[in-house]
Protein backbone atom coordinates (compact mmCIF):
# COMPACT_ATOMS: atom_id res chain seq x y z
CA UNK A 1 0.00 0.00 0.00
CA UNK A 2 1.72 3.28 -1.27
CA UNK A 3 0.63 6.73 -0.60
CA UNK A 4 0.12 7.60 -3.75
CA UNK A 5 -2.77 4.63 -4.00
CA UNK A 6 -4.14 5.91 -1.08
CA UNK A 7 -4.47 9.75 -2.49
CA UNK A 8 -6.66 7.88 -5.55
CA UNK A 9 -8.69 6.03 -3.00
CA UNK A 10 -8.99 9.38 -1.10
CA UNK A 11 -11.72 10.29 -4.12
CA UNK A 12 -13.75 7.66 -3.83
CA UNK A 13 -13.75 6.36 -0.38
CA UNK A 14 -14.90 7.49 2.61
CA UNK A 15 -12.64 9.44 5.55
CA UNK A 16 -12.77 6.82 7.45
CA UNK A 17 -12.69 4.19 4.82
CA UNK A 18 -9.00 5.60 4.28
CA UNK A 19 -8.39 5.85 8.20
CA UNK A 20 -9.06 2.29 8.63
CA UNK A 21 -6.54 1.54 5.53
CA UNK A 22 -4.09 3.69 6.69
CA UNK A 23 -3.96 1.72 9.90
CA UNK A 24 -4.16 -1.93 8.47
CA UNK A 25 -1.24 -0.89 6.04
CA UNK A 26 0.90 0.25 9.14
CA UNK A 27 0.55 -1.98 11.56
CA UNK A 28 2.35 -5.53 10.29
CA UNK A 29 2.73 -7.84 13.19
CA UNK A 30 4.70 -11.03 13.61
CA UNK A 31 1.75 -12.53 13.25
CA UNK A 32 1.06 -11.73 9.88
CA UNK A 33 3.59 -14.73 8.75
CA UNK A 34 1.10 -17.33 10.02
CA UNK A 35 -1.87 -16.37 8.08
CA UNK A 36 -3.07 -19.31 5.27
CA UNK A 37 -3.14 -18.45 1.71
CA UNK A 38 -6.64 -18.90 2.14
CA UNK A 39 -6.93 -15.43 4.63
CA UNK A 40 -5.40 -13.66 2.00
CA UNK A 41 -8.44 -14.18 -0.39
CA UNK A 42 -10.82 -13.10 2.37
CA UNK A 43 -11.58 -9.46 1.40
CA UNK A 44 -14.40 -6.82 3.27
CA UNK A 45 -17.40 -7.15 1.28
CA UNK A 46 -18.58 -3.61 -0.66
CA UNK A 47 -21.63 -4.04 0.39
CA UNK A 48 -21.31 -3.97 4.01
CA UNK A 49 -18.84 -1.29 3.69
CA UNK A 50 -21.73 0.74 2.01
CA UNK A 51 -24.54 -0.88 4.37
CA UNK A 52 -22.67 1.00 7.67
CA UNK A 53 -22.55 4.14 5.64
CA UNK A 54 -26.24 4.05 4.86
CA UNK A 55 -26.62 4.08 8.23
CA UNK A 56 -26.05 8.03 8.31
CA UNK A 57 -28.54 10.31 9.13
CA UNK A 58 -30.45 12.28 6.39
CA UNK A 59 -28.94 9.65 3.78
CA UNK A 60 -31.57 7.26 1.46
CA UNK A 61 -29.94 4.21 0.80
CA UNK A 62 -30.60 2.46 -1.78
CA UNK A 63 -28.09 -0.02 -0.97
CA UNK A 64 -29.03 -2.60 1.57
CA UNK A 65 -31.68 -5.58 0.19
CA UNK A 66 -33.13 -5.91 4.13
CA UNK A 67 -36.69 -7.04 4.51
CA UNK A 68 -39.25 -4.49 5.52
CA UNK A 69 -39.77 -5.70 9.11
CA UNK A 70 -42.61 -2.94 10.30
CA UNK A 71 -45.40 -5.06 9.18
CA UNK A 72 -44.69 -8.28 11.75
CA UNK A 73 -46.88 -8.87 14.45
CA UNK A 74 -43.40 -7.28 16.99
CA UNK A 75 -45.03 -7.44 20.31
CA UNK A 76 -47.11 -10.79 19.73
CA UNK A 77 -43.41 -12.69 18.38
CA UNK A 78 -41.53 -10.98 21.63
CA UNK A 79 -44.47 -12.33 23.58
CA UNK A 80 -44.01 -15.85 22.09
CA UNK A 81 -40.32 -15.95 22.28
CA UNK A 82 -40.73 -15.51 25.95
CA UNK A 83 -43.13 -18.00 26.40
CA UNK A 84 -40.96 -20.41 24.58
CA UNK A 85 -37.88 -19.46 27.26
CA UNK A 86 -40.37 -19.68 29.88
CA UNK A 87 -42.11 -22.94 29.30
CA UNK A 88 -39.45 -24.16 27.10
CA UNK A 89 -35.87 -22.74 28.39
CA UNK A 90 -33.94 -26.16 29.33
CA UNK A 91 -34.19 -27.04 25.57
CA UNK A 92 -34.39 -23.32 23.82
CA UNK A 93 -31.42 -22.62 25.68
CA UNK A 94 -29.23 -25.81 25.25
CA UNK A 95 -27.35 -27.51 22.65
CA UNK A 96 -29.20 -28.85 19.82
CA UNK A 97 -28.83 -31.05 16.83
CA UNK A 98 -26.65 -30.29 13.97
CA UNK A 99 -28.94 -31.12 11.19
CA UNK A 100 -31.67 -28.70 12.99
CA UNK A 101 -34.67 -29.97 14.76
CA UNK A 102 -37.12 -32.08 13.37
CA UNK A 103 -40.22 -30.02 13.44
CA UNK A 104 -38.60 -27.22 11.89
CA UNK A 105 -37.17 -29.25 8.97
CA UNK A 106 -40.97 -30.72 8.75
CA UNK A 107 -42.09 -27.36 8.29
CA UNK A 108 -39.65 -26.24 6.30
CA UNK A 109 -40.51 -29.10 3.48
CA UNK A 110 -44.07 -27.66 3.89
CA UNK A 111 -42.63 -23.99 3.26
CA UNK A 112 -41.05 -26.02 -0.11
CA UNK A 113 -44.19 -27.48 -1.15
CA UNK A 114 -45.58 -23.53 -1.58
CA UNK A 115 -42.56 -23.07 -3.90
CA UNK A 116 -42.96 -25.84 -5.98
CA UNK A 117 -40.73 -28.77 -4.14
CA UNK A 118 -43.37 -31.05 -3.66
CA UNK A 119 -41.10 -34.75 -2.82
CA UNK A 120 -38.71 -32.93 0.51
CA UNK A 121 -38.01 -35.39 2.92
CA UNK A 122 -36.99 -33.62 6.26
CA UNK A 123 -34.13 -36.11 6.29
CA UNK A 124 -32.40 -34.87 3.80
CA UNK A 125 -33.18 -30.98 4.74
CA UNK A 126 -29.96 -29.35 6.93
CA UNK A 127 -30.70 -26.04 8.78
CA UNK A 128 -27.95 -23.63 8.57
CA UNK A 129 -27.20 -20.03 10.06
CA UNK A 130 -29.35 -18.60 7.03
CA UNK A 131 -28.20 -19.76 3.00
CA UNK A 132 -24.96 -18.14 3.08
CA UNK A 133 -23.49 -20.91 5.67
CA UNK A 134 -24.91 -23.24 3.32
CA UNK A 135 -23.08 -22.00 0.61
CA UNK A 136 -20.49 -22.15 2.40
CA UNK A 137 -20.39 -25.64 3.58
CA UNK A 138 -21.19 -26.70 -0.41
CA UNK A 139 -18.09 -25.19 -0.97
CA UNK A 140 -16.28 -26.59 1.65
CA UNK A 141 -17.56 -30.12 0.93
CA UNK A 142 -16.95 -30.22 -2.92
CA UNK A 143 -13.88 -28.07 -3.89
CA UNK A 144 -10.75 -27.51 -3.59
CA UNK A 145 -8.29 -25.41 -4.29
CA UNK A 146 -8.29 -24.49 -8.44
CA UNK A 147 -11.38 -26.25 -8.71
CA UNK A 148 -13.97 -23.97 -11.02
CA UNK A 149 -17.66 -22.87 -9.85
CA UNK A 150 -19.92 -21.40 -12.44
CA UNK A 151 -21.96 -18.28 -11.49
CA UNK A 152 -24.12 -15.94 -13.33
CA UNK A 153 -22.40 -12.87 -14.22
CA UNK A 154 -23.26 -10.62 -12.27
CA UNK A 155 -24.20 -12.52 -8.76
CA UNK A 156 -24.67 -12.24 -5.09
CA UNK A 157 -21.57 -10.90 -3.51
CA UNK A 158 -21.98 -13.30 -0.42
CA UNK A 159 -20.98 -15.82 -2.96
CA UNK A 160 -18.36 -14.82 -4.45
CA UNK A 161 -16.74 -13.62 -1.13
CA UNK A 162 -17.16 -18.12 0.24
CA UNK A 163 -15.35 -19.12 -3.48
CA UNK A 164 -12.68 -16.70 -2.89
CA UNK A 165 -12.02 -17.81 0.46
CA UNK A 166 -11.86 -21.45 -1.06
CA UNK A 167 -9.48 -20.53 -3.24
CA UNK A 168 -11.91 -21.19 -5.95
CA UNK A 169 -11.77 -20.67 -9.37
CA UNK A 170 -15.03 -18.52 -10.57
CA UNK A 171 -15.84 -18.85 -14.09
CA UNK A 172 -18.75 -16.11 -14.68
CA UNK A 173 -22.02 -17.42 -17.30
CA UNK A 174 -23.45 -14.45 -19.26
CA UNK A 175 -27.45 -13.44 -18.59
CA UNK A 176 -29.83 -12.11 -20.90
CA UNK A 177 -32.76 -10.43 -19.42
CA UNK A 178 -34.48 -13.98 -19.24
CA UNK A 179 -31.62 -15.29 -17.19
CA UNK A 180 -28.79 -17.99 -17.73
CA UNK A 181 -28.04 -18.38 -21.91
CA UNK A 182 -28.17 -22.37 -22.33
CA UNK A 183 -25.95 -22.54 -25.35
CA UNK A 184 -23.62 -19.89 -23.47
CA UNK A 185 -23.49 -22.48 -20.43
CA UNK A 186 -22.87 -25.33 -22.56
CA UNK A 187 -20.07 -23.32 -24.47
CA UNK A 188 -18.48 -22.03 -21.32
CA UNK A 189 -18.11 -25.86 -19.51
CA UNK A 190 -16.72 -26.91 -22.95
CA UNK A 191 -14.14 -24.38 -22.70
CA UNK A 192 -13.11 -25.18 -19.63
CA UNK A 193 -13.51 -29.10 -19.62
CA UNK A 194 -11.27 -28.39 -22.72
CA UNK A 195 -8.34 -26.61 -20.67
CA UNK A 196 -8.31 -29.11 -18.09
CA UNK A 197 -10.78 -27.26 -15.30
CA UNK A 198 -12.46 -29.36 -12.79
CA UNK A 199 -16.01 -27.91 -12.72
CA UNK A 200 -17.78 -28.63 -9.45
CA UNK A 201 -21.29 -26.83 -9.28
CA UNK A 202 -23.11 -24.42 -11.07
CA UNK A 203 -24.44 -21.38 -8.40
CA UNK A 204 -27.46 -19.89 -9.71
CA UNK A 205 -30.26 -17.58 -8.13
CA UNK A 206 -33.17 -18.13 -10.72
CA UNK A 207 -35.66 -16.27 -9.35
CA UNK A 208 -35.46 -12.23 -9.02
CA UNK A 209 -31.57 -12.95 -9.00
CA UNK A 210 -29.47 -10.51 -6.77
CA UNK A 211 -28.25 -8.14 -7.13
CA UNK A 212 -30.19 -7.56 -11.19
CA UNK A 213 -33.47 -9.03 -10.47
CA UNK A 214 -33.88 -11.36 -13.46
CA UNK A 215 -35.51 -14.36 -13.62
CA UNK A 216 -34.81 -17.38 -15.32
CA UNK A 217 -37.54 -18.02 -17.71
CA UNK A 218 -39.13 -21.22 -17.12
CA UNK A 219 -38.51 -22.73 -20.85
CA UNK A 220 -34.83 -22.50 -19.62
CA UNK A 221 -34.28 -23.91 -16.48
CA UNK A 222 -35.06 -27.61 -17.53
CA UNK A 223 -32.28 -27.09 -19.93
CA UNK A 224 -30.04 -25.71 -17.61
CA UNK A 225 -30.27 -28.47 -15.50
CA UNK A 226 -29.63 -31.03 -18.00
CA UNK A 227 -26.49 -29.00 -19.38
CA UNK A 228 -25.62 -29.68 -16.39
CA UNK A 229 -25.90 -33.30 -15.34
CA UNK A 230 -24.66 -34.14 -18.78
CA UNK A 231 -21.00 -32.44 -17.68
CA UNK A 232 -21.72 -33.97 -14.24
CA UNK A 233 -21.96 -30.88 -12.52
CA UNK A 234 -24.04 -30.06 -9.76
CA UNK A 235 -26.91 -27.34 -9.34
CA UNK A 236 -26.90 -25.23 -6.35
CA UNK A 237 -30.22 -23.17 -6.65
CA UNK A 238 -30.04 -20.39 -3.85
CA UNK A 239 -34.11 -19.18 -3.79
CA UNK A 240 -34.30 -16.59 -0.63
CA UNK A 241 -36.86 -14.36 -3.27
CA UNK A 242 -39.22 -16.94 -4.63
CA UNK A 243 -42.15 -16.76 -2.81
CA UNK A 244 -41.89 -12.86 -3.27
CA UNK A 245 -43.31 -13.09 -6.71
CA UNK A 246 -45.41 -9.61 -7.13
CA UNK A 247 -48.02 -11.35 -9.19
CA UNK A 248 -48.90 -15.77 -9.84
CA UNK A 249 -47.73 -18.30 -8.37
CA UNK A 250 -44.08 -19.00 -7.37
CA UNK A 251 -42.07 -20.53 -10.36
CA UNK A 252 -41.43 -24.01 -10.06
CA UNK A 253 -37.70 -24.48 -8.75
CA UNK A 254 -34.97 -26.26 -10.68
CA UNK A 255 -34.74 -28.70 -7.89
CA UNK A 256 -37.90 -29.63 -8.38
CA UNK A 257 -38.41 -31.62 -11.23
CA UNK A 258 -34.47 -32.70 -10.52
CA UNK A 259 -33.63 -34.05 -6.89
CA UNK A 260 -30.43 -35.76 -7.77
CA UNK A 261 -28.58 -33.48 -9.45
CA UNK A 262 -29.90 -29.85 -7.27
CA UNK A 263 -29.16 -28.80 -3.63
CA UNK A 264 -31.77 -26.46 -2.88
CA UNK A 265 -31.29 -23.27 -0.18
CA UNK A 266 -33.74 -21.11 1.11
CA UNK A 267 -33.66 -19.07 3.80
CA UNK A 268 -36.43 -16.85 6.14
CA UNK A 269 -34.41 -14.31 5.77
CA UNK A 270 -36.34 -12.67 3.30
CA UNK A 271 -39.97 -14.02 4.15
CA UNK A 272 -39.33 -13.55 8.34
CA UNK A 273 -36.38 -11.94 9.23
CA UNK A 274 -32.95 -12.23 9.06
CA UNK A 275 -31.79 -11.52 12.55
CA UNK A 276 -32.57 -15.00 13.45
CA UNK A 277 -30.21 -16.30 10.84
CA UNK A 278 -31.82 -19.60 9.87
CA UNK A 279 -31.85 -20.88 6.50
CA UNK A 280 -31.11 -24.77 4.98
CA UNK A 281 -30.24 -27.28 2.41
CA UNK A 282 -32.20 -29.51 0.83
CA UNK A 283 -29.58 -32.11 -0.24
CA UNK A 284 -29.74 -35.04 -2.53
CA UNK A 285 -30.03 -38.40 -0.40
CA UNK A 286 -27.11 -39.73 -1.46
CA UNK A 287 -24.82 -36.55 -1.03
CA UNK A 288 -26.80 -35.60 2.74
CA UNK A 289 -24.62 -37.63 5.11
CA UNK A 290 -21.60 -36.07 3.78
CA UNK A 291 -22.97 -32.38 3.90
CA UNK A 292 -24.43 -32.79 7.18
CA UNK A 293 -21.19 -33.66 8.73
CA UNK A 294 -19.48 -30.18 7.16
CA UNK A 295 -22.12 -28.27 8.54
CA UNK A 296 -22.31 -29.50 12.39
CA UNK A 297 -18.21 -29.14 11.63
CA UNK A 298 -18.69 -25.51 11.16
CA UNK A 299 -21.99 -24.39 13.72
CA UNK A 300 -22.08 -27.73 15.92
CA UNK A 301 -25.43 -26.64 16.15
CA UNK A 302 -28.26 -24.14 14.84
CA UNK A 303 -29.47 -21.76 17.15
CA UNK A 304 -32.45 -23.86 18.82
CA UNK A 305 -34.30 -20.91 20.49
CA UNK A 306 -34.25 -19.48 17.02
CA UNK A 307 -35.42 -22.50 15.36
CA UNK A 308 -38.42 -22.89 18.03
CA UNK A 309 -38.93 -19.51 17.35
CA UNK A 310 -39.47 -20.15 13.79
CA UNK A 311 -41.28 -23.19 14.56
CA UNK A 312 -43.93 -21.11 16.49
CA UNK A 313 -44.21 -18.58 13.44
CA UNK A 314 -44.92 -20.94 10.91
CA UNK A 315 -46.97 -23.07 13.41
CA UNK A 316 -49.54 -20.10 15.15
CA UNK A 317 -49.71 -17.26 12.82
CA UNK A 318 -50.53 -16.73 9.48
CA UNK A 319 -46.89 -16.64 7.82
CA UNK A 320 -48.27 -17.13 4.36
CA UNK A 321 -50.82 -14.01 5.11
CA UNK A 322 -47.64 -12.13 6.11
CA UNK A 323 -45.91 -12.82 2.63
CA UNK A 324 -48.98 -11.89 0.48
CA UNK A 325 -48.20 -8.81 2.69
CA UNK A 326 -44.73 -8.81 1.92
CA UNK A 327 -45.67 -9.03 -2.35
CA UNK A 328 -47.85 -6.27 -1.71
CA UNK A 329 -45.45 -3.64 0.08
CA UNK A 330 -42.52 -4.81 -2.63
CA UNK A 331 -44.65 -4.82 -5.76
CA UNK A 332 -45.23 -1.25 -4.46
CA UNK A 333 -42.18 0.06 -4.19
CA UNK A 334 -40.93 -1.81 -6.89
CA UNK A 335 -43.53 0.07 -8.68
CA UNK A 336 -41.83 3.36 -7.27
CA UNK A 337 -38.65 2.59 -8.16
CA UNK A 338 -39.57 2.18 -12.00
CA UNK A 339 -41.41 5.17 -11.84
CA UNK A 340 -38.82 7.39 -10.61
CA UNK A 341 -35.94 6.06 -13.23
CA UNK A 342 -38.47 6.90 -15.70
CA UNK A 343 -38.72 10.42 -14.54
CA UNK A 344 -35.57 11.49 -13.12
CA UNK A 345 -32.65 9.61 -15.26
CA UNK A 346 -31.24 11.23 -18.14
CA UNK A 347 -31.14 9.06 -21.18
CA UNK A 348 -29.10 6.61 -22.08
CA UNK A 349 -29.72 4.43 -19.20
CA UNK A 350 -31.09 1.17 -19.21
CA UNK A 351 -32.86 -0.85 -16.06
CA UNK A 352 -34.28 -4.33 -15.59
CA UNK A 353 -37.71 -4.66 -14.64
CA UNK A 354 -38.22 -7.15 -11.89
CA UNK A 355 -41.20 -9.29 -10.99
CA UNK A 356 -40.28 -10.12 -7.92
CA UNK A 357 -37.67 -9.86 -4.88
CA UNK A 358 -35.77 -6.00 -4.12
CA UNK A 359 -33.54 -4.75 -6.66
CA UNK A 360 -33.35 -3.20 -9.85
CA UNK A 361 -30.39 -3.45 -11.88
CA UNK A 362 -29.15 0.16 -13.99
CA UNK A 363 -26.83 0.17 -16.63
CA UNK A 364 -25.00 2.93 -17.80
CA UNK A 365 -23.28 4.06 -20.83
CA UNK A 366 -19.66 2.22 -21.78
CA UNK A 367 -17.58 3.92 -20.27
CA UNK A 368 -18.89 5.21 -16.67
CA UNK A 369 -17.22 3.43 -13.81
CA UNK A 370 -19.99 3.53 -11.11
CA UNK A 371 -17.96 3.00 -8.07
CA UNK A 372 -15.84 6.84 -8.41
CA UNK A 373 -19.32 7.57 -8.15
CA UNK A 374 -20.26 6.43 -4.69
CA UNK A 375 -18.37 8.79 -3.09
CA UNK A 376 -20.18 11.66 -4.90
CA UNK A 377 -23.44 10.16 -4.30
CA UNK A 378 -23.19 9.93 -0.61
CA UNK A 379 -22.48 13.88 -0.76
CA UNK A 380 -25.76 14.00 -2.77
CA UNK A 381 -27.55 12.29 0.13
CA UNK A 382 -27.82 8.75 -2.00
CA UNK A 383 -26.30 5.32 -1.95
CA UNK A 384 -25.98 2.79 -4.40
CA UNK A 385 -23.93 -0.64 -4.67
CA UNK A 386 -21.61 -0.13 -7.68
CA UNK A 387 -21.95 -2.96 -9.85
CA UNK A 388 -18.26 -4.11 -9.43
CA UNK A 389 -19.35 -5.63 -6.74
CA UNK A 390 -21.31 -8.08 -8.04
CA UNK A 391 -18.54 -9.64 -10.58
CA UNK A 392 -15.29 -11.77 -10.11
CA UNK A 393 -13.79 -9.38 -12.56
CA UNK A 394 -11.29 -6.45 -11.50
CA UNK A 395 -12.72 -4.38 -14.59
CA UNK A 396 -14.47 -1.24 -13.78
CA UNK A 397 -18.64 -1.57 -13.92
CA UNK A 398 -21.08 0.91 -15.55
CA UNK A 399 -23.53 -1.08 -13.33
CA UNK A 400 -25.11 -0.41 -10.14
CA UNK A 401 -27.79 -1.64 -7.70
CA UNK A 402 -30.85 -0.14 -6.62
CA UNK A 403 -32.66 -1.66 -3.56
CA UNK A 404 -36.06 -0.89 -2.77
CA UNK A 405 -37.30 -3.24 -0.30
CA UNK A 406 -36.48 -1.27 2.85
CA UNK A 407 -37.11 2.22 1.83
CA UNK A 408 -40.94 3.71 1.66
CA UNK A 409 -41.88 4.86 -1.79
CA UNK A 410 -41.81 8.85 -1.12
CA UNK A 411 -37.80 8.07 -0.02
CA UNK A 412 -37.79 5.96 -3.10
CA UNK A 413 -38.65 8.96 -5.03
CA UNK A 414 -36.25 11.13 -3.59
CA UNK A 415 -33.20 9.16 -3.41
CA UNK A 416 -33.71 8.52 -7.24
CA UNK A 417 -33.93 12.22 -7.66
CA UNK A 418 -30.45 13.22 -5.76
CA UNK A 419 -28.90 10.43 -7.54
CA UNK A 420 -29.89 11.59 -11.46
CA UNK A 421 -27.61 14.27 -11.54
CA UNK A 422 -24.57 12.60 -10.29
CA UNK A 423 -25.63 9.82 -13.15
CA UNK A 424 -26.05 12.84 -15.45
CA UNK A 425 -22.60 14.58 -15.11
CA UNK A 426 -20.91 11.31 -15.33
CA UNK A 427 -22.17 9.92 -19.06
CA UNK A 428 -21.41 14.53 -20.02
CA UNK A 429 -18.05 13.46 -18.76
CA UNK A 430 -17.53 10.65 -21.11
Amino acid sequence: MTHETLDAAADILPAEAIDAIERAATSAHRHDELFSERAANIKQSAVRDVFDISLRPGLVSLAGGSPYLHSLPLERLGQTAAKIIAEQGMTALQYGSGQGTEELRTQICEVMAAEGILDADPRNVVVTAGSQSAQDVATKVFCDPGDVVLVEDPTYVGALNTFEAYQVEVAPVPMDEHGLVPDLLEARIAALQTAGKNIKFLYTIPNFNNPSGITLAVERRQEIVDICRKANILVLEDNPYGLLRFEGKPFAPLRAANPDDVIYMGSFSKIFAPGLRIGWALVPAHLQRRYYLASEAVTLCPSTLNQMLVSAYLRDYDWMGQIETYRGLYAERCQAMLAALEEYMPEGLSWTRPEGGFFVWVTLPEGVDTYPLLRKAIDAGVVFIPGAAFTHSDEPSNKLRLAFSAVPPEAIAEGVRRLAPVLRDAIAAL
